[in-house]
């Protein structure tokens, strides 16, 4: 579903399991009133700050600041600075982390941890673009996990084991599903396997993450095709990408040319 846009707002429910909306804000002025919501609130300011208090106690999010707000408990939201802030946030389905980390949430809601900030910011970008839903679901993934390390306070840094086995099963149900695609949801239940034990044992041992495995795929099929003499319009829905924009993108950024480019023998002449 498209964002729906009103003045400095946009929000819309994106088609990735565990995501219940996606809301981006610009306030100079709006203040929350104290509120409840049934889902993980996941904040990240872009510029300015917000003040809020939870569980009666104030707190804060500078720019580099990652908040988990816990669903059912009561917290409000006002510009902690003149210009307002602008917010990215991500509503989470209430599972995603469990009912039992609530109260580690309530006890230490921002998390000052600049790999976890980047990450969310990289989601945003992901759920921002129909068509990159297994992107998304693997980087939701991850996010999650940190998310569980934080709350938990127990921050283990032992690697994941390697399981080259499992990366190898992950690989052929990926050649399997080049058109069709796959969650991470179904992929873990057809495998057996944690989907953040899918995404690490398959960029161990292939050094590319699930999602960008499946892209190359679709835009080797697409080169194919293309040089077949079908159309990009044809092309995008034949191998497995959202629309032709969504085939351009990645098709560009994988090959350097536009795919009306590369299938036009009088205009390009490129080999790789």
């Amino acid at each position: 579903m498209a964002p729906q846009r009103t003045a400095d707002v946009s929000a819309w429910r994106p088609a990735v399991p565990g995501v219940v909306e996606v809301f981006h804000a610009h306030f100079t002025e709006y203040a929350y009133p104290m509120h409840v919501h049934e889902a993980w609130t996941l904040l990240i300011v872009d510029d300015g700050a917000v003040r809020y208090d939870l569980d009666r106690h104030e707190h804060g999010t500078p720019h580099d600041t990652v908040s988990l707000l816990p669903p059912h408990v009561p917290h409000n939201g006002s510009p902690a600075t003149s210009g307002g802030f602008r917010k990215r946030v991500l509503y989470l389905d209430a599972e995603l982390l469990g009912e039992d980390l609530i109260g580690a949430a309530v006890d230490a809601p921002d998390l000052r941890d600049p790999v976890l900030r980047r990450r969310v910011g990289q989601l945003h970008s992901a759920l921002a673009r129909p068509g990159d839903e297994l992107e998304a679901d693997s980087r939701l993934t991850l996010i999650g996990e940190r998310l569980r390390t934080h709350l938990r306070a127990g921050l283990r840094t032992a690697a994941e084991r390697r399981d080259p086995d499992l990366a190898r099963r992950l690989r052929e149900l990926l050649d399997e599903r080049v058109v069709q695609g796959l969650m991470l949801d179904e992929a873990a239940g057809l495998m057996s396997a944690h989907p953040a034990h899918l995404v690490r044992a398959f960029s161990a041992a292939y050094g590319i993450a699930p999602h960008q495995y499946l892209t190359s795929r679709r835009v080797d099929l697409a080169r194919r095709l293309l040089l077949d003499g079908r159309p990009p319009g044809e092309v995008a829905a034949a191998s497995g990408f959202y629309d032709q924009a969504h085939l351009t993108r990645h098709f560009r950024k994988l090959v350097g040319v536009t795919p009306g480019r590369y299938g036009d023998r009088r205009k390009s002449s490129v080999r790789r």
